[in-house]
């Protein structure tokens, strides 16, 4: 007897198949082995016009559950669906970022940055020597939290005393001003901060529990919350030029505009609310401002204590539910324990889901159940169960952490010109260390504009193109700005000039790429166009697919990738590499229209 999900549904498919095959006098046809495994599925317009209709149509119909079951058989059974996909996708990311790493240095730079910050890394850093003994004697024990400090301010406000903004602030009026946009995507954080006597996080986290009642429904006492938010604000390092409480306050308040969605209006429970918030307010806690891969390639404590997993994620966690046990500073505190725990639990996978190298796995999952949704008749999104419900939170606040390039430009400008001294600072460290400076934080050869490019084309487009697909047509305005920020990035790329060719082919490929560049980038009619299939088997430079197969090629969808060659160096190798069609693998074709390249922040 057949009793797991997986194996009964081949066997129902395979009886159906049978079954259909007798109905219309097919059960001497035999399954088409054309085509290889993992293939594209038939096309509907391929069977003989001498045919009868009813009998074409039962042959394509067989050809189709034909295909469905060599799927089904070939899967590798210990995946999830979700888990194959993923798979699929960071496939096909490496093989494009292995193009753009072979067009020129600085792609290959580019291509370096996105794969080590957004792709899991795997075990082959170059790890430090064992630290002096002598400089770890003073070293907080490994069962202490790290990072937490003594308030420095009194815990015990008086609830008559607290301004009307959480803080005290001569420039009240400027502040009330840039607040009355808290429900506005774009709000200008950094005016906010400048009016707030730096205390950003602090009136955002105040204004928006008040914007949505929630003090008066977990029945958060407003000294014990002004006091928390306070403490937690505290320990965001002022040094640390971007992952500081600026940052904090941008991701509270694009989860809230997020949160209010008319998509996803009466969709999260209070308490879902309060998680969303509550862990994009801790997300980037006691940020030392180096990467995850810096604390593990130096041995760091923390590292060691987190075992070199999410290692930064799992401290801000700590250090955000440790600061609950300070003064007057649990804002939970009536909250019933099943609440908590619940609470709990939805804050820990939404934090976790912040490392940037989840970043497949969590678009992967977002992308599944966007296109999950349009097949099925229901066409709408239901979330009645907790995986669904915290995988949209997850993504959102995911969504709110890579939301610079979103922002309006001048917005945008100013966090790329944090991150990069960030980066850069790191890179000096490393330097001094003697280690392998990592990608993008050598400040000797950075291609800023590039990598602004490249991050919006790799990263961030993708992600939020899946994300208003959700929550369609919600989000448009926010991918118009992306994309209108996308190509002032495009155009401040400095020209190189294309190197002189060498012979016939080189010559030819660079007058297509000097046709490419000129105006300054790509028009309409110049946009690439190529096909990725998702499998490892049969991969070929040469071979196309057909690319109006109905059913297979999906179109102006989320494209995880969009290359524009106009700008690099080396414009000749790139428009040869951008202008093949590619069959890199024998499973479903995927078309992504090339318009764009290159990175950002995270």
């Amino acid at each position: 007897m057949i009793v797991t999900p997986f194996a009964q549904v081949l066997a129902s498919l395979r009886t159906v198949r049978g079954n259909f095959a007798i109905i219309t006098g097919q059960q001497d046809r035999t399954a088409s082995k054309t085509r290889s495994s993992g293939s594209n599925p038939p096309s509907m317009c391929k069977t003989s016009l001498a045919e009868e209709p009813h009998q074409q149509l039962a042959i394509e119909t067989l050809d189709e559950l034909d295909w469905c079951l060599e799927q089904l058989e070939t899967l590798k059974t210990r995946h999830s669906v979700s888990e194959m996909a993923s798979n699929k996708f960071k496939r096909m990311l490496n093989r494009e970022l292995t193009q753009l790493s072979e067009t020129s240095r600085s792609g290959n730079q580019v291509s370096e940055f996105i794969s080590s910050t957004f792709l899991e890394k795997q075990h082959d850093m170059d790890i430090m020597s064992a630290p002096n003994k002598e400089k770890d004697k003073n070293k907080w024990p490994m069962s202490q939290i790290s990072g937490v400090k003594k308030p420095t301010h009194s815990p015990n406000l008086a609830p008559s005393t607290i301004p009307r903004f959480g803080v005290n602030t001569s420039q009240e009026g400027l502040l009330a001003r840039e607040l009355e946009d808290i429900n506005r995507w774009g709000i200008d954080i950094f005016k906010v901060s400048e009016y707030s006597g730096n205390r950003p996080l602090t009136v955002t986290m105040y204004s928006i529990f008040q914007e949505r009642d929630l003090l008066k429904s977990f029945k958060i006492p407003a000294d014990t919350f002004i006091t928390f938010v306070m403490t937690l604000e505290d320990h965001y390092h002022a040094d640390v030029a971007y992952h500081n409480n600026i940052h904090a306050a941008d991701v509270v308040q694009s989860t809230h505009v997020l949160l209010s969605t008319p998509a996803l209006e009466a969709v999260f429970t209070d308490l879902e609310i309060l998680a969303a918030l509550f862990a994009s307010a801790i997300h980037d806690v006691d940020h030392p401002g180096v990467s995850n891969q810096f604390l593990i390639n130096t041995n760091s404590e923390l590292a060691l204590m987190y075992n070199d997993s999410s290692v930064l994620e799992n401290h801000h966690l700590a250090v955000g539910f440790k600061l609950l046990q300070e003064e007057n500073c649990d804002i939970f505190h009536n909250l019933c324990k099943k609440q908590r725990q619940s609470l709990r639990k939805m804050v820990i996978d939404m934090v976790l889901a912040t490392d940037m190298s989840k970043h497949m796995n969590l678009l992967a999952d977002l992308k599944t159940m966007v296109e999950t949704r349009k097949v099925t008749s229901l066409g709408v999104l239901l979330l009645d169960n907790y995986s669904d419900r915290i995988q949209v939170l997850q993504n959102m606040v995911h969504c709110a952490d890579l939301s610079n390039p979103t922002k309006p430009l001048e917005l945008y400008r100013q966090w790329t010109d944090r991150i990069m001294v960030e980066f850069f600072t790191q890179g000096d460290r490393e330097r001094d260390k003697g280690m392998e400076i990592s990608p993008m934080c050598d400040k000797k050869n950075a291609s800023i504009e590039k990598n602004q490019v490249g991050f919006i084309d790799y990263i961030v487009h993708p992600l939020w193109e899946t994300w208003a697909d959700l929550v369609h047509p919600d989000a448009q305005e926010i991918l118009d700005t992306l994309e209108d920020n996308r190509e002032w990035y495009q155009s401040m790329i400095p020209h190189s000039p294309s190197p002189n060719p060498k012979g016939k082919d080189e010559g030819a490929l660079s007058g297509e790429a000097t046709a490419l560049s000129e105006g300054g980038g790509p028009t309409l009619a110049d946009k690439f166009q190529f096909d990725l299939t998702l499998e490892e088997e049969g991969e070929s430079d040469s071979e196309s697919p057909p690319e109006d197969e109905e059913g297979c090629i999906v179109r102006g969808g989320s494209e995880l990738c969009r290359t524009s060659c106009s700008e690099f160096d080396a414009l000749s190798a790139a428009a040869h590499l951008l202008s093949k069609k590619l069959t890199t693998d024998s499973d479903r074709t995927f078309s992504f229209d090339t318009e764009k390249i290159m990175a950002e922040d995270t």
